[in-house]
């Protein structure tokens, strides 16, 4: 039983660390020693093609949510991606044209031409052999039969499945990913997807104080002995005293810190929500009601289907400072959305919000402004 948990966390590790982290987004840089030997124990544990994997990771990336997502369970359900995630990747896996798209910059020598992607599948069948001669027929046979099916079930089942499912949000990305637990131990980290989604290129996975990333830890056990270089992490929000107005210093850290500015004023707006909702309830519960069942929705600007669209538009009519909350929102979002626009043009925007924001005679926009401009 060790055995066969240490083995398949190392398969967990090689796949977070080289696959995921270094290979499909670039977050680090490994010592060739390392990655040969994370290439060769995927091999022998999964029969996985780094090009493939890469090229099907980026994919999910470029097309998150949508009908050529290669397995979100938005499109396919969560008890297909969960239970049969593997056959998905397989099946994309076929696809040349994600290949070629997407599999670029990954490794083309010699030994993965010719070993371990041409007889990708000789690999599992020699562990098979090891296990049976380090640990005996029936708990070598167990020991493999646990190491070929944790991926497949972790990986391309729980992340790819209840990661966009199921779990808390510490960021408003645009996809449903989720963090399944703040405990990132059991897959190295991975559990942590909602964060990955926010700062995909970030080489460490947590971003709170009390979320564990082990894949993390391992990297930095691995850059202390000079055996990896970590090239991006997720940038750390910084604050000043408000300055009296946004300047092009502000706008810059504004945008790159979207996700917590996002997060932040989530957590702003709820009081002004909880105190519409009670004043409504005494003379339009209706309209409470329908506010309060879209809280989410209403809090956090997630988008909603024809219907809930319609009832949310009119409820808002009867509150007039939630509809401003909400309309704020829209318009703080499209400021890091306007790619056409200057640097001047921007922050002329993001001056004329935090104006009508104060004007507004909400408190909490108002304090929300004096916040985004003690962004530094």
């Amino acid at each position: 039983m060790l055995a066969a948990l240490a083995l398949t966390h190392v398969t967990i590790a090689a796949v977070t660390i080289y696959l995921h982290r270094c290979q499909a987004h670039r977050a680090l840089e490994l010592h060739p020693l390392i990655s040969h030997f994370f290439r060769f124990w995927l091999w022998l544990t999964t029969g996985m093609v780094t090009k493939e994997w890469a090229a099907i990771h980026r994919k999910h990336h470029a097309k998150c949510e949508t009908v050529e997502d290669p397995h979100s369970p938005q499109i396919y359900g969560i008890n297909r991606v969960l239970w049969a995630g593997v056959f998905l990747y397989v099946k994309e896996s076929f696809n040349k044209e994600t290949l070629e798209r997407y599999g670029h910059g990954t490794p083309d020598d010699w030994m993965e031409r010719n070993l371990y992607t041409r007889c990708s599948v000789f690999g599992v069948f020699l562990m098979l052999a090891t296990d049976l001669l380090l640990f005996g027929v029936v708990p070598g046979v167990l020991i493999w039969l646990a190491q070929i099916a944790w991926i497949p079930f972790w990986a391309a089942g729980v992340i790819n499945g209840v990661g966009h499912f199921f779990g808390y949000r510490s960021y408003d990305v645009a996809d449903a990913s989720t963090n399944i637990v703040p405990w990132g131990i059991l897959i190295g980290g991975e559990e942590l997807h909602n964060n990955h989604h926010a700062f995909a290129s970030s080489a460490k996975l947590s971003s709170k104080w009390y979320e564990i990333d082990v894949g993390w830890m391992y990297i930095c056990v691995l850059q202390a002995l000079g055996l990896a270089t970590v090239k991006k992490l997720a940038p750390k929000p910084r604050f000043a005293r408000p300055k009296a107005a946004a300047d092009l210093e502000t706008l810059h850290a504004v945008i790159s810190n979207r996700y917590d500015v996002l997060s932040r004023y989530a957590k702003s707006v709820r009081r002004t929500y909880a105190e519409e909702i009670e004043r409504l309830k005494h003379w339009s519960p209706r309209d409470a009601e329908v506010l309060h069942s879209l809280r989410r929705a209403l809090i956090r600007g997630q988008a909603l289907a024809g219907a809930e669209r319609a009832r949310l538009a009119e409820a808002l009519k009867t509150s007039r400072a939630l509809a401003t909350v909400v309309a704020m929102r829209h318009e703080l979002v499209a400021l890091w959305e306007r790619s056409s626009a200057s640097k001047e043009q921007l922050l002329r925007q993001l001056q004329d919000w935090c104006r009508r924001a104060e004007a507004s005679g909400i408190t909490s926009l108002v304090d929300f402004s004096q916040r985004l401009r003690s962004y530094a």
